[in-house]
């Protein structure tokens, strides 16, 4: 066997015919760059604060005194030079590693006015050492070489599925859709055989999705109009009027005969086809006479209010049924609107869903989500509403990462947010998608797809053990800030790196 003279290495002989164009990229190129990106980040500062430890330390820093007047600020940090090149490690029996220091600030500001400060304490602070990655893309730990092998997980971001209908005895389709963060709650989104949204967050007992609507601060009027198309109906005396719209009828039973002035084009329990809806847009016909029975089945769009009295005779969202249709044309001055509802493209979920709904107001609904989460615990306005926020809505506790962000606004078609939290519009896009793909007019996510998995490597699975480290040693610290000013301690004497180190 032949070796190079320079590395010892064997000489690559090649037998093929075509010339080599580009080199082998080395196999180690992802790990090495991971863990290179982990320790030093981006080289520019604004990148930087987004990867690596400076990500880790921003997500748990500043660390705030109970009372709220003294905090420990994190500024930047340092990785040192190790001590003992890879080889004398692995004679030695030690890890080969690098000591990391940060420089801290203490800010100390007046009890009575925390905006304004009375002392400033900077020190560089000493965390333990950091284990670094020789050139084979290993780690040596107390003198043994080992490696961490990357991970394929489901990436982070919002799929849609259906329980292929082994869920109901019939088989039908139950549709769901989940959007999972890369650290934080997982919130599920589900139909169920009577073709209400349901939605769950963690994976606890479920409720009605628009629940976590009115909690978002929606009232049933905005839920209606998000959800929903209206037909207008037109009362002149003691006749009934349809405003025509040629999309709607189309493939729809005819409940009564449609006429082109008084010729029958389509009779009575006849079904309506693309030719008669075109015999009508021709004749520019804006409005179609109809009788009671065409009414009967359809959903109030809005609250239905007497002029004189100003009550509210028939809520939004009710079905006019044999018992209210005489109050309706009774109470109805000129004209009403009606859901926008059909058997073949657009059902009636939301409408369904509120109407098993106990909330009224926000408040009630983030209650009824307290007591759900935690169950037992008596709610207060303040605690539900602190929940609630915590749960999405805030930076220290829900992070869909880049990555899921990037998804999740690829798979909803919405490319206006471009922060690691959710927001309203993020949750109503995902049920308005889930409703689309339930009325047919959308395709479920393939969760074995390669394109709906990524990989985790070394860098980001090391970050994530020494943010659980760092959070450790806040509530240490946490508990220390409350004497910090009274016995005058330095940033070095509140931070003990144990917890970071032994993570």
């Amino acid at each position: 066997m032949n070796y190079s003279y320079t590395e010892k290495k064997r000489i690559r002989k090649k037998f093929g015919k075509i010339k080599q164009i580009i080199d082998i990229p080395s196999m180690l190129q992802i790990q090495s760059n991971s863990y290179s990106s982990f320790l030093s980040g981006s080289s520019t500062f604004a990148d930087r604060e987004k990867s690596g430890l400076f990500k880790a330390f921003n997500s748990v820093f500043p660390i705030v005194s109970h009372a709220g007047h003294v905090r420990l600020e994190f500024i930047d940090y340092s990785v040192g030079k190790p001590l003992f090149n890879v080889q004398e490690c692995q004679l030695r029996g030690i890890t080969f590693s690098a000591p990391l220091k940060v420089l801290m600030k203490l800010v100390i500001c007046d009890k009575d006015d925390q905006e304004k400060v009375r002392e400033i304490k900077e020190q560089e602070v000493f965390m333990g050492d950091i284990p670094l990655m020789t050139e084979k893309g290993s780690f040596v730990i107390n003198g043994t070489e080992r490696v961490v092998v990357s991970q394929l997980h489901r990436s982070p971001g919002v799929f849609f599925d259906h329980d292929k209908g082994k869920t109901h005895s019939s088989g039908k389709l139950l549709y769901s859709a989940r959007i999972i963060p890369y650290r934080g709650s997982w919130l599920d989104f589900e139909f169920d055989p009577k073709d209400c949204v349901f939605a769950r967050i963690d994976r606890k007992r479920k409720f009605p999705a628009t629940i976590l609507l009115r909690a978002l601060g929606f009232q049933t009027q905005e839920i209606i109009d998000l959800f929903f198309e209206k037909d207008e109906i037109k009362i002149d005396g003691e006749k009934i009027y349809y405003k025509f719209v040629s999309n709607r009828l189309k493939g729809t039973i005819a409940i009564d005969e449609i006429k082109i002035k008084n010729k029958v084009i389509v009779e009575q329990g006849k079904r309506i086809t693309a030719r008669h809806t075109k015999q009508l847009s021709d004749s520019k016909t804006e409005y179609l006479e109809v009788s009671n029975d065409f009414l009967i089945g359809r959903i109030l769009a809005n609250d239905l209010v007497d002029d004189e009295t100003g009550e509210i005779v028939l809520p939004l969202n009710t079905t006019i049924d044999e018992e209210n249709i005489s109050t309706l044309l009774s109470k109805a001055k000129g004209k009403f609107e009606t859901l926008y509802i059909n058997d073949i493209d657009c059902g009636p979920y939301i409408s369904s869903t509120l109407s098993i709904d106990s909330t009224q107001t926000q408040l009630e609904a983030q209650v009824e989500i307290y007591k759900m989460m935690r169950p037992g615990e008596p709610p207060t306005k303040e605690s539900a509403q602190n929940l609630f926020s915590n749960l999405f809505f805030i930076k220290e506790r829900y992070d869909l990462s880049d990555v899921g962000r990037m998804k999740f606004n690829a798979r909803i078609a919405d490319d206006s947010s471009k922060e690691n939290i959710l927001n309203k519009n993020d949750i109503v896009s995902v049920i308005l998608e889930l409703v689309n793909i339930r009325n047919g007019n959308g395709e479920v996510d393939d969760i074995d797809h390669l394109g709906n998995r990524r990989v985790r490597s070394v860098g980001e699975m090391v970050e994530n053990v020494y943010r659980v480290g760092l959070v450790r040693l806040e509530r240490a610290v946490k508990e220390r800030l409350t004497v910090a000013e009274s016995e005058g301690l330095m940033p070095q004497e509140l931070i003990n790196a144990k917890p970071v180190v032994a993570s």
